[in-house]
């Protein structure tokens, strides 16, 4: 079998195949049927359509398997054989080519969203995901194409699933528009988490033509340490004469994708549109084009989550990881968790943001609390309340392995020591989740004081974490601070392991507040030690960040070791200090910190307080608030803000997906006051439906809550739907719109047949149409009366047509 990861480090220039499914509708695949039975009943027409890739010049021909998965395959279809089939038709094509040619097997996203921002577990997800590798592995697959994702969590647990599986190299690709993924993962993001998960091949396919994706393909080369792949579609498609099709000829495809190659995209292919012309023309177009290889200049760790990035080491500044939520010496949180009570934990979380805490610790350990169900549920209350990353602090490996797949990027996990058996179990879970960790130079019973007996500790570990395949970019140090009221060096020894470590390329952290135990004035002597320990080279402290002389202190070393260009972040936060100022609040950096907890009503749509909102329900109808002015004057204005937010792109999916659900918390309190005043209200009723033949129903749900909100009764059908179900059900109803969603270019024409029975039937019922591939040129192509590119769009457009 050939070798994919040799062709990667040999720099060879390797073109992926280009599109499957209109490739498909060209050679036979009936309208309704889907590409996977079609396959299965003509495996020569795939065949064949392998064949003319490789001969076209394609060095890898990607599996029919994108819908591969239990959740979009149909009860009748074995997943595992499914996917062996098609990787095995594949593989006789590249066999029987002459030249070398590797499978890539397909992952295509599920079309759910994961925990905590969706309903589906994450070990259900890596589940599907790992019968859907089985099966490709069997067929003959030379890598794992994980392609078109649009959530980062997802991504990741195919990438989790894969290596439970195989050893296979692994190829992820992610789908971008105006410069972010559907759940608001930059590039940046997106490089960082994946470089973390060890994956062999990362980039960019579908959503947009190669004109639409210089900016994307730029971002990732500048970040990606491994080769970078880049797979546009054939422009944007047009439905004509009920079919759909993608305007740009191979020649322009050709020019505009091969300007990626002088980028330094060492990978090239095409996505929907593309035929075996347009890669044989880029093949001619690449020829002349020197491939390069990436650099990894990489120093210290990397932290993720969906919408954030933190560097932790190099030139980074420093990091304070804020230690509030902890249970050590503090009776009340230790008896809310014994409780299961969450509330204090929350606040210390908010005080923390606020304060400019970059990264929260989270520890849950406690005597009779089981932390095996307290931090994986604290978790992810906490992922969906703020953007920050966070630090899974817990000496239970066992709470460490249920909390770590709920966070859906780069976790740092606090940590692993020399102790028996914890580098065996924690270490595999923190390289396969793409989790930097930790390092605690401790072994045995003795506390070691020298910076000598550190250093060795940490040596044998890394030693250790080698041997287990562990890279050195996810290992961050802890230093050890020991209390030098009862060991005078101590302070000293931690100075000089710091030195090792930044030589060395880790990065460092130290629990500050332990160096002055035991001793008076302890603010002041940790403040201080924190500014020698800077100059040292220290990556970040745990340590309470609303703590002002330790903001002080880490804005001072910021500007005087060069991690703040030009004193920006110290002008912005200290221009008005004075002495008297000293300790006083501190401007956090950019888009880290989060508004004070919410108190009104609004607040809490706009920041999608689900906790809190009904709490401040209450208390609005306890001081006589009446509820029909809660939902007309507080709520709807509210979740209209939130609507201009998401428009200016200041809101991604998962805040527009928290306020929603934070309204229809408040509503649900509401609405029974509501009818007991003035009757049940009649709403006017949206049949909404994702079309026959397409299993995606992300867009249709959100657009359905996002509905809801705004006075609607909707009603959803689900995905899959014949358009005679549709209107029947719209004739039932008394339906005065019809919202339709399509995500598959071989499925949106069914939206056309919604249309014209509508208008056979002479039903004054209006129809709107959306979806990731549909465009404002489609509707109109097919007489829809309405596009929406997106919820708070399809909000407007639906109020408009019943308005007009």
């Amino acid at each position: 079998m050939p070798d994919f990861r040799q062709a990667l480090r040999a720099g060879r220039r390797l073109l992926f195949d280009g599109g499957l499914g209109t490739m498909l509708q060209a050679r036979g695949l009936p309208a309704g049927v889907s590409p996977e039975q079609f396959c299965l009943d003509r495996p020569d027409v795939l065949r064949g359509i392998h064949a003319d890739y490789v001969r076209a010049g394609a060095d890898i021909l990607t599996t029919n398997t994108f819908g591969g998965s239990r959740f979009k395959l149909g009860d009748g279809f074995d997943v595992v054989d499914f996917n062996r089939r098609m990787a095995a038709i594949a593989r006789e094509a590249a066999d029987a080519s002459g030249r070398q040619a590797f499978v890539a097997g397909s992952i295509g996203p599920t079309g759910h969203f994961v925990k905590p921002l969706g309903e589906v577990e994450p070990a259900a997800l890596v589940a599907a995901f790992r019968e859907q590798v089985r099966g490709l592995v069997a067929g003959g697959a030379d890598l794992l194409m994980i392609e078109t994702q649009f959530d980062l969590a997802e991504a990741r647990a195919a990438v989790v699933a894969a290596r439970a599986e195989c050893s296979l190299p692994i190829a992820v690709s992610m789908t971008f528009e105006n410069g972010v993924s559907l759940t608001g993962s930059t590039p940046e993001v997106f490089v960082a988490t994946m470089l973390n998960l060890g994956v062999d091949l990362l980039g960019t396919n579908c959503s947009a033509g190669p004109d639409q994706m210089h900016d994307v393909v730029a971002s990732l080369l500048a970040s990606a340490s491994v080769p970078v792949l880049v797979e546009p579609n054939a422009g944007l498609p047009e439905l004509i004469d009920g079919k759909t099709v993608f305007r740009l000829p191979p020649a322009p495809f050709a020019e505009k994708t091969a300007a990626f190659a002088a980028m330094g995209a060492r990978v090239l292919g095409g996505c929907c549109g593309t035929t075996p012309d347009h890669i044989a023309a880029l093949r001619q177009a690449v020829a002349d084009i020197p491939a390069t290889l990436p650099v990894d200049s990489g120093v210290g760790i990397v932290l993720t989550t969906r919408s954030h990035l933190v560097r932790v080491g190099g030139d980074a500044p420093v990091r304070i990881i804020g230690e509030r939520i902890n249970p050590t010496g503090k009776k009340q949180l230790i008896a809310e968790l014994q409780a299961g009570d969450f509330s204090l934990a929350l606040r210390f979380s908010d005080e923390q943001v606020e304060a400019g805490a970059p990264i929260l610790d989270v520890n849950v350990g406690a005597p009779m609390v089981d932390e095996e169900v307290l931090l994986p549920d604290l978790v992810q209350r906490l992922i969906t309340r703020h953007g920050v990353p966070l630090s899974i602090d817990s000496s239970n490996a066992a709470a460490i392995e249920r909390a770590l797949p709920y966070c859906p990027g780069s976790t740092l996990v606090n940590s692993i020591s020399g102790e028996p058996g914890r580098m065996e179990r924690l270490g595999p879970l923190c390289r396969d989740h793409g989790a930097p960790f930790i390092l605690l130079p401790l072994k045995g019973r003795k506390l070691p004081v020298a910076a000598t007996e550190r250093i060795a500790i940490i040596e044998e570990l890394l030693v250790q974490a080698e041997g287990l395949g562990i890279p050195r970019r996810l290992v961050m140090v802890d230093v050890l601070a020991l209390a030098v009221s009862s060991k005078a060096e101590a302070a000293r020894q931690c100075l000089e392991t710091i030195r090792w470590c930044t030589a060395n390329g880790f990065a460092t952290t130290i629990g500050l507040s332990n160096i002055s135990f035991g001793l008076p004035a302890r603010e002041l002597l940790n403040g201080t030690f924190l500014a020698m320990a800077a100059g040292a080279g220290l990556s970040s402290c745990i340590a309470h960040p609303g703590n002002g002389r330790i903001r002080e202190t880490v804005a001072c070393a910021d500007v005087l070791l060069a991690r703040d260009a030009n004193a920006e972040r110290f002008i912005d936060a200290y221009a008005a200090w004075t002495p008297a100022t000293q300790g006083g609040p501190v401007a956090s950096g950019p888009g880290l910190a989060s508004q004070p907890p919410a108190t009104t009503l609004e607040e809490a749509v706009v920041k999608g307080d689900r906790d809190g909102v009904t709490a401040i329900v209450e208390s609005e109808l306890a001081a006589g608030a009446d509820p029909f002015d809660l939902v007309q004057t507080k709520l709807i204005p509210a979740i209209n803000e939130v609507g201009v937010k998401y428009e200016r792109r200041e809101y991604f999916l998962p805040q527009l997906i928290r306020s929603a659900e934070t309204m229809q918390t408040a509503f649900r309190r509401l609405q029974p006051l509501l009818e007991e005043m003035r009757g049940a209200e009649v709403r006017p009723v949206i049949i909404m439906a994702t079309v026959e033949g397409d299993i995606h129903d992300i867009g249709k749900n959100i657009v359905s809550l996002m509905l809801g909100n705004h006075g609607f009764e909707v009603v959803d059908l689900g995905k899959d739907v014949k358009a005679e179900t549709i209107v029947d059900a719209a004739e039932t109803h008394g339906a005065r719109i019809i919202g339709l969603s399509a995500l598959m270019t071989t499925t949106m024409v069914r939206m056309e047949d919604t249309v014209k029975l509508v208008r056979a039937r002479g039903l004054d019922v209006k129809v709107i149409v959306g979806g990731a591939v549909v465009t404002k040129a489609f509707a109109d192509a097919i007489g829809a009366d309405g596009y929406s590119a997106d919820a708070v769009e399809a909000v407007r457009l639906a109020k408009s047509l019943l308005a007009g």
